[in-house]
């Protein structure tokens, strides 16, 4: 007789495995590349009473129709298991072209079908209805990312905050500098979203970044993200004015040139905000308050006025406001129209924006609300910059799972080949938070493994991994109060300012944060520190995570030392695009382990972290030795609370000193 389903049916349990071409073998599709065939094996028990295994799969929107059933070839017995083989290419149920599938695995037992239900895109259970499908990615031949990037730790530099350096710079006539570095507090408006002019400076320039060079090689730091750099009237550099050169507040050119200059020759690699979905309304481009000359907004013959969307024809300056389509109905931030030839060709055509700076020297892009660029425009962008530099990086400020990212109505096409390199890991970045304020591993490794079966390898090895950017709530705040944080947004912005953790708050977020950090520089991809974040900053969010960076006795010097350590761990080969699998996830313990074929051997690390509140086990055979403290032993390690391990297995030959 057949077991009845009442619920959903976890044991038995059906065993997967992907093998591909070159022999690795893994218990998930993941993604394919579109001329790539992999064999799945299902190893399914004799007891579930499965005739026929099938693999049905959806082409992306397709409302459960047109879908393609794929029957496995039964195989052999294996024990108490029956085998079922099937060879699987893109071709096999479409074009072979690059696209978003969906899928699912039918067992048929006669009377009844049993279907697999994910909750990560990897781990099944089996239910007696169609409900969790997999993702499945295929992305064209010939995708790569850049070498460097994936063993690498970067570092968010937020420039009018970070260091007042020796260098000539030139204020405009209509900015503020804040003289006090210390105390000072960033400018804002009555409630978080009023408006503000952002036109208080601190003075942080390209010098200062180019004089602190040597704390950043000091960090481990292999690449530096600057925040906008191109000329523009606030002190964020989001509402571009000019383009084509560096802002004289930062130093001008000569400040930029000179930075790469020395950072090259330091060993780090340098990436620019492009802000390429709208531009500043005091700019030379739209001009609103005719500081130019020739810009759009009541120039009809002005050859920047296709460049922007607007509603109503102007009549001149005192016959009042046109309207204009802006970047989310912020006015001071005039929308781009990126499908007029002209604008397009400013910015990815041959000598445009993108060139321009990566001939200069910049390394690659970072691409502001890549969710608002249109798809041509991203593949025209990869295609010049690749053009440019093969190894130049293009990363995305995307927010969600890139691989089936919907935005305005449509989905995008990030990883299928001819747009990004990589994005920004917010999901990542909220896991993480979500492990650290109620310690449930089991969700932190769902997420993990989601991401990671999603996405093209040559993608996953080089995600941004952020826990604090220059647009959310310090990570000091969210790990060491996080319902007072969540509670401020409710607070005006005089408040917010005056908000502060107290000792025990701070000190909790501190323990957190080491824990928290360990995972960010040991997972796939690569750790981008928010400056300031490593030496214990606090802020509740734009404005007040822009604090001038500190660089007196108010630093956190043992949490410095803390990331320094965890860039020389890093160094390990295994951390470099290593194999990633989790190992363990039970309450507050997580494990999982990187390894990677080099050609000295074995690259194998198993990284444990525990926020729960007992001591968590890690099981070991033989000897080994801890990166991150250097502390040698044999057999089992004991991972405390609050505490992580980087587990290497080494010889037996340990002196007693190393203990």
């Amino acid at each position: 007789m057949l077991p009845r389903l009442s619920a959903a049916l976890s044991v038995p349990k059906v065993k997967l495995v992907c093998r591909t071409a070159d022999g690795r073998e893994r218990p998930y599709i993941g993604s394919l590349c579109s001329s790539e065939r992999v064999t799945l094996t299902a190893a399914v028990p004799r007891i579930m009473g499965a005739a026929a295994v099938v693999m049905r799969i959806f082409p992306d929107e397709g409302n459960g129709e047109g879908y393609s059933d794929l029957p496995f070839t039964y195989s052999c017995q294996a024990d108490t298991y029956d085998k079922y083989v099937l060879d699987l290419a893109p071709g096999d149920f479409g074009s072979g072209a690059a696209g978003l599938y969906f899928y699912e695995f039918l067992f048929l037992r006669g009377m009844d079908t049993l279907f697999s239900d994910t909750r990560n895109n990897v781990d099944f259970t089996l239910t007696p209805h169609s409900c969790g499908r997999f993702r499945l990615l295929v992305y064209e031949d010939g995708f790569t990312t850049p070498d460097w990037l994936g063993g690498g730790v970067m570092y968010h530099i937020f420039v009018d905050r970070f260091c007042r350096g020796e260098g000539r710079t030139l204020l405009r006539d209509d900015a503020v500098l804040d003289p006090d570095w210390r105390n000072g507090v960033p400018q804002y408006g009555e409630r978080p979203g009023s408006p503000v002019k952002n036109n208080v400076f601190f003075g942080g320039n390209l010098w200062g970044v180019r004089e602190k060079l040597p704390y950043l090689v000091s960090l481990g730091v292999s690449v530096i993200y600057l925040s906008p750099i191109f000329t523009a009237s606030s002190n964020h550099k989001y509402d571009a004015s000019d383009y084509l050169h560096v802002d004289p507040e930062f130093g001008g050119d000569v400040a930029f040139l000179t930075l790469l200059e020395a950072a090259h020759a330091s060993g780090i690699r340098v990436i620019l905000d492009g802000v390429f979905n709208h531009t500043g309304d005091d700019s030379i481009y739209f001009d609103k308050y005719h500081r130019y000359g020739g810009g759009a907004w009541d120039d009809m013959s002005s050859p920047y006025r296709r460049w922007f969307f607007f509603r109503n024809s102007p009549s001149g300056e005192d016959g009042g406001e046109p309207e204009y389509e802006s970047w989310w109905g912020i006015p001071i931030l005039p929308k781009l129209n990126l499908e007029e030839p002209s604008c397009r060709d400013f910015f990815i055509g041959e000598g445009g924006v993108c060139e321009r700076y990566l001939c200069m020297g910049a390394d690659g892009w970072r691409l502001d609300v890549a969710d608002e660029l249109p798809d041509d425009f991203l593949s025209a962008l990869r295609e010049r910059v690749k053009g440019v530099s093969s190894d130049a990086a293009i990363i995305g400020e995307v927010w969600e799972n890139a691989a089936d990212k919907i935005s305005y109505g449509r989905r995008r096409a990030y990883f299928q080949g001819r747009q990004l390199d990589s994005v920004m890991n917010y999901p990542l970045r909220s896991a993480l938070l979500s492990y650290a304020e109620y310690g449930d591993a089991s969700f932190l490794a769902d997420e993990l493994k989601e991401i990671y079966s999603s996405y093209p390898r040559q993608a996953a090895d080089v995600l941004m991994n952020i826990i604090g950017t220059h647009d959310t709530v310090r990570v000091l705040n969210l790990l060491g109060a996080p319902e007072k944080t969540r509670e401020a947004e409710l607070l005006s912005n005089a408040e917010r300012a005056g908000t502060r953790l107290s000792d025990a708050e701070r000190a909790a977020g501190l323990r957190r944060l080491r824990v928290i950090s360990a995972l960010q520089y040991s997972v796939y991809g690569f750790p981008c520190v928010y400056y300031g974040d490593e030496r214990g900053m606090e802020g509740l969010g734009d404005p007040f995570c822009r604090y001038p960076m500190i660089w007196d006795e108010r630093t956190e010097n043992e949490l410095v030392r803390h990331y320094a350590r965890l860039a020389e761990v890093r160094r390990e080969p295994a951390f470099d695009r290593g194999e990633f699998e989790i190992l363990r996830a039970e309450g507050g313990y997580i494990e999982f382990v990187r390894e990677k074929a080099t050609d000295d051997g074995i690259s194998r690390v198993r990284v444990a972290a525990n926020l729960g509140d007992t001591d968590a086990v890690m099981s070991v055979e033989g000897c080994w030795r801890e990166l991150y403290s250097g502390k040698s032993g044999e057999g089992d390690y004991t991972v405390a609370p609050c505490e992580f391990a980087f587990i290497t297995q080494i010889s037996c030959d340990v002196t007693e000193e190393t203990k």
